[in-house]
């Protein structure tokens, strides 16, 4: 592995200078506090991964198994030990898990609406990675000469790959371009009637035994113009909803802009941390009456409950691969403030088993508890009948598995997908006995505020 430190550039400039490389990945820690330490950005990848249909494949070539065994397999071809010293991403896989990967490993119906027809998941083996450490103001080139695999070439080639992104960030960085409003309003697949009923439906369910929460949520669709531009937008995104999980991903066609608060998994050497989020009260530009929102969000027993069950869930799941006794919950319903919304946030943590790794830990907890309800598998076909779209990246995840066994992702919520000329996103939030319909509908619309003014469109009142 060849290693080269540069003078300090903002993570955001470095995208903007290899926007236009093929598979841009922005892994993006935009939310300065102690959960955003560390940024990356890669791109030109030396081979792709993907899932589409529940088939794998790799460089178009279909792969024979479980798509999450053959994406197992392909990492271990790429060996590597660990760097202390660096940030944890030196190299590896990167890309997106999306949300319909659960069909992959339980039995659950298809969606009544498909949506575009975009792949269930895409991770880009990137040989180079430029690393940030914002507390250390430091920057690397860090490149593996992979996919080479000879000692004396894999080095020789480290090299000229670590001189291409040198040129790269040696250049102008590009302007920013205004951004044009959409060709059309905005669409939800749920009017104010709509979601009500919708969430009523899910309340009897709960009543009736089916489950202890579900998570519902209404997707907004919109045409964009054929001036619009995906880095200058996700630019905006970030400026004004920054977050400690964010990601510009630019696969041909395919834009995914993140502005996620949430962690899903982290795991660092056999360390195993998640961060559900349950529980969300809009802000207010009064600090008193902001302060009043945040304190009795902290003192909802609706909310709290709603967190607690989530976190007995992905303690239930860390445990299939976690040694014995491990799993602890330091954090449990803290306070914590994002640009629009307040949170309350727990912290699971373990220690992950001998025999696993960072690919069975994700496929482990697959997809996110915080984001379908309790108990899982049901609280996913109820997410299937009642919202009938399909939610493709949202409420995946986003981040990377690296060839040294870290790994770091996201749950892919205030996510924007934009394929071709449409760009969609959904919000939502977990349903319980206690829910109120009316306060459930206008939850959705606080945590999509910033991604409609991203766009320089209103927060609608009612669909």
């Amino acid at each position: 592995m060849h290693v080269r430190e540069l003078r300090w550039i903002e993570p955001a400039v470095a995208m903007r200078l290899l926007g236009n490389q093929p598979n841009l990945t922005f892994l993006d820690s935009a939310a300065r506090h102690e959960l955003g330490r560390y940024s990356y950005v890669t791109c030109d990848p030396f081979s792709s991964y993907m899932v589409n249909n529940g088939q794998a494949s790799w460089n178009g070539v279909a792969l024979a198994g479980n798509p999450w065994e053959a994406f197992r397999s392909l990492l271990a071809r790429y060996p590597q030990q660990s760097r202390t010293d660096l940030p944890p991403f030196q190299g590896g896989a990167a890309g997106y898990w999306g949300y319909d990967l659960n069909r992959t490993l339980e039995r659950l119906p298809v969606p009544a609406i498909a949506g575009r027809a975009l792949p269930e998941s895409v991770l880009h083996f990137y040989d180079v990675v430029i690393s940030f450490d914002h507390r250390d103001h430091k920057c690397w080139i860090v490149s593996t000469g992979w996919s080479a695999q000879e000692p004396a070439p894999r080095l020789e080639h480290a090299h000229r790959r670590a001189d291409q992104f040198a040129a790269l960030l040696d250049t102008a960085t590009p302007p920013l371009k205004e951004l044009p409003g959409t060709t059309g309003a905005w669409q939800s697949n749920f009017s104010l009637d709509g979601y009500i009923a919708a969430i009523q439906r899910v309340k009897g369910l709960i009543l009736a035994g089916d489950v202890f929460q579900a998570n519902i949520a209404q997707r907004f669709t919109a045409r964009m113009p054929t001036s619009f531009d995906p880095i200058s937008f996700y630019c905006r995104l970030r400026s004004l909803n920054p977050a400690p999980f964010a990601a510009l991903l630019r696969y041909g066609e395919i834009t995914i802009a993140s502005s996620s608060p949430e962690r899903f998994l982290k795991l660092d050497a056999r360390s195993v941390e998640t961060r559900p989020i349950k529980g969300t009260i809009a802000r207010c530009n009064d600090p008193a009456e902001d302060q009043r929102r945040s304190q009795a969000l902290v003192a909802s027993e609706k909310d709290r409950a709603e967190n607690c069950m989530i976190v007995d869930l992905l303690r239930s799941d860390l445990s299939r691969v976690c040694t014995p006794q491990s799993i602890e919950v330091p954090a449990l319903c803290n306070l914590e403030s994002h640009a629009s919304v307040h949170h309350l946030v727990s912290i699971v943590t373990g220690e992950l088993s001998e025999c696993q790794d960072a690919v069975t830990l994700l496929r482990a907890c697959f997809p996110g508890g915080s984001i379908t309800g309790a108990p899982k598998v049901r609280s996913m076909e109820i997410i299937t009948e009642v919202e009938r779209v399909a939610r493709q990246i949202y409420c995946g995840a986003i981040g990377f598995i690296g060839f040294n066994g870290h790994m770091d992702t996201n749950i892919a919520i205030r996510t924007v997908t934009i394929d071709g000329d449409q760009a969609m996103f959904h919000a939502g939030g977990g349903i319980t006995a206690m829910s109120d319909p009316q306060a459930e509908y206008a939850e959705t619309l606080a945590k999509a505020q910033r991604l409609f003014e991203a766009f320089g469109a209103e927060v609608p009142g009612a669909l």
